[in-house]
């Protein structure tokens, strides 16, 4: 009896910290974590974009989303930040299109709460020098792995650990990523205030093919619209006034 309630216990905690979804760690979080937003705009959802900047898609897609009207989230790793992408990035704030940090490190979670502290506000200070811009007080872990000390940094740094949405992703297990898939299981699945996350680079390889994304993103934004729906970015003036659902 001893084992089997010992592997329960194990397996909480590892979702605690781990699980694509709310758990026990944001319900103790509160406000600080946010996996669904309830918009002001009661269509609205959130198109949010990791892993970047990639040098390979994102000035297609930055076009895409200037054709269609649109303003996104970008969630930046700080190492893929360079003289050489500053560029985009430079152009992203200025289209009106959010920036969060990100990370291509999963184990960051272990880190102490004033290392984590320092190597935000690091990431952040280098990404404006390098594009004159400072991104948003939100952050985004690698593949949501997350824990107490993470938290505590979010609630001293004013910032907030965004998460995603149930199935808006755009990830499977042992199948091909393609435009249509991905673009298929988000729209059977988007709902006002959902947060929506699609890779258009990749955590190791900055100039990682993506084209995927990009196809991907043209098909959910003309799907959505079709359906009446808006899109918002956080940090901007109609996330701003958008609050986390509990």
């Amino acid at each position: 009896m001893v084992v089997p309630i010992l592997l329960v216990v194990i397996g909480v905690a590892a979702l605690s910290h781990t699980a694509p979804f709310p758990f026990l760690l944001d319900a103790a979080a509160g406000k600080v974590s946010v996996w669904r937003m309830q918009p002001a705009d009661p269509r609205a959802i959130y198109l949010t974009f990791d892993d970047g900047p990639n040098s390979t898609v994102p000035p297609a897609l930055l076009d895409l989303l200037k054709d269609r009207n649109v303003r996104v989230t970008f969630f930046l790793i700080g190492e893929h930040v360079t003289e050489a992408t500053a560029p985009i990035v430079r152009r992203m704030f200025a289209e009106g299109h959010a920036i969060g940090q990100h990370s291509g490190d999963r184990w960051l979670m272990l880190h102490s709460e004033s290392r984590l502290i320092a190597e935000l506000q690091n990431e952040a200070s280098r990404i404006e020098l390098l594009t004159g811009y400072r991104p948003c007080p939100i952050f985004r872990p690698h593949a949501g792995w997350r824990s107490i000390p993470m938290f505590r940094t979010m609630s001293r740094l004013h910032y907030r650990l965004v998460g995603w949405s149930w199935l808006t992703w755009d990830w499977y297990w042992f199948r091909r990523r393609t435009g249509d898939r991905v673009a298929h299981q988000v729209l059977a699945h988007a709902r006002p205030g959902k947060i929506i996350v699609i890779h258009d680079g990749h955590h190791r390889n900055s100039r990682a093919d993506r084209q995927y994304a990009l196809e991907a993103t043209r098909r959910i934004i003309d799907g959505l619209r079709a359906k009446s729906h808006n899109f918002a970015a956080f940090c901007g003036s109609t996330s701003s006034q958008s609050t986390p659902v509990p």
